[in-house]
């Protein structure tokens, strides 16, 4: 009975100490494929908080440039929230892996639709 307890407690510490964590600053690029197919690239500056599956914080092309994020939420290493921007709203759903958050940026403005691939790091 004991060692089955320890197990289980084994198990819980694994996958606690393996949960995401995107609470800190992220500085990355963001490749941007217009409606056009013409891509670009441009920055992207994240100040995450993390509170269990609950993410706040702000984001934005700079330091200096930053908007509040809304339904933030992490599952697993699944990041995802919405930065609007007037009539724009960015749609991020990313993954934390190696200390990068990675994945897709979605843009929606005037009924058009850019996508974008993002990779950002944790600012030491």
């Amino acid at each position: 009975m004991k060692l089955l307890i320890a197990v289980m407690l084994s198990i819980v510490f694994v996958v606690t100490a393996s949960a995401a964590d995107a609470t800190g600053t992220w500085s990355g690029k963001l490749n941007v494929t217009g409606p056009d197919g013409q891509q670009q690239e441009d920055t992207v500056y994240m100040i995450l908080k993390q509170d269990g599956g609950k993410l706040t914080g702000t984001a934005g092309p700079s330091a200096d440039q930053q908007l509040p994020i809304d339904k933030g939420s992490v599952t697993g290493n699944k990041v995802s929230f919405e930065v609007a921007l007037g009539q724009a709203t960015f749609k991020f759903d990313i993954a934390l892996a190696d200390d990068h958050l990675k994945g897709d940026v979605a843009l929606s403005a005037g009924g058009q639709t850019m996508k974008a691939n993002m990779d950002a790091t944790r600012v030491k």
